[in-house]
């Protein structure tokens, strides 16, 4: 039985993002609260790499115990865009972006924790963030932007359709909702609930649905799964905001431009991530961070004033 008052943080990551992974720990230590425990999902060539992370609130997993044995790594010498990639008879190859999404799901259904906090390695902590709020069975923040995807998001265009598909949902007009972010949270209930979903509609197991389809984010199953179920609904806040300062743009952010974006932070942000494809180097994060350390920290809340889920 999941340990129903826990909040567990998760971390999908792997040997390109071991820096920032490290800036992601660090900040952990120092500023979260009421969380059970931080677990790193790595593939199994990788758990070397992040063994030292191991402690007493953070363990390090292999993908290889939430996968199936028909799907496997690609020798490293097979890479495409010095990614990995896994393989199977069932499906074309998947790359990592995929599995990473895939452990997400099978962690947060398996895991014996009832709630779930996702943070990407990319994401870095720079204020406290109490975790106690959102600990079964307290409302949890479901990140949603009302006509978010756009037909000008292409990529996004198609993972709406996807989800849809996947889910036996009518696909909405664009633009539609957006349920991605960098904060997230998710229910162990509704995860099992989406999966059997996901598994009624397809007639596949859901890993073997996911790695046929390809074109999908694990955010928007999420999302639009709990949306279309009423009790599910009720047990989620909807929210405008992820607490995080997100960058997504591809060129590198300079000290200055760094220095900028936080200072932009309102009381509600404890969070900042610049997406690892920038490039951004995590020397100059952690100095910027720790420059804003002396500032005064306020209390975090996510929730949004009443009304929010009405729009």
């Amino acid at each position: 039985m999941p340990e129903q008052s826990s909040v567990a943080l998760l971390t999908p990551t792997y040997a390109r993002d071991l820096s920032l992974c490290a800036l992601l720990c660090e900040s952990v230590d120092r500023h979260a609260r009421s969380f059970s425990k931080h677990y790193l999902l790595v593939p199994d060539s990788d758990l070397a790499l992040f063994s030292h992370f191991e402690g007493p609130q953070r363990t390090v997993l292999s993908a290889s115990q939430f996968l199936p044995g028909w799907l496997r790594p690609l020798p490293s010498i097979i890479r495409r865009q010095r990614r990995q990639h896994w393989w199977s008879l069932r499906a074309r190859p998947v790359s990592g972006w995929h599995i990473q999404q895939i452990l997400k799901i099978a962690a947060a259904a398996t895991l014996a924790h009832s709630r779930f906090c996702i943070f990407d390695s990319d994401v870095v902590l720079f204020r406290d963030f109490d975790l106690a709020p959102y600990r079964f069975p307290e409302l949890l923040p479901l990140h949603r932007v009302p006509n978010g995807i756009t037909p000008g998001h292409v990529k996004h265009a198609r993972w709406i359709e996807t989800t849809h598909r996947m889910l036996g949902l009518p696909t909405p007009s664009l633009p539609a909702t957006d349920f991605i972010g960098h904060i997230i949270f998710w229910d162990q209930l509704a995860i099992r609930g989406m999966i059997r979903k996901i598994e009624s509609t397809t007639g596949l197991g859901w890993i073997e649905a996911l790695c046929r389809t390809r074109e999908f984010s694990e955010y928007l199953l999420y999302g639009y799964f709990v949306q279309s179920e009423a009790p599910l609904r009720a047990m989620h806040e909807p929210t405008l905001s992820t607490g995080c300062i997100s960058y997504w743009d591809q060129f590198k952010l300079d000290k200055a431009a760094l220095t900028r974006l936080l200072g932009a932070a309102t009381a509600n942000d404890f969070a900042f991530s610049a997406a690892s494809f920038s490039e951004t180097s995590p020397a100059t994060i952690r100095e910027v961070i720790d420059d804003q350390r002396g500032q005064t920290r306020m209390p975090i809340q996510l929730r949004e004033p009443a009304g929010l889920g009405a729009r």
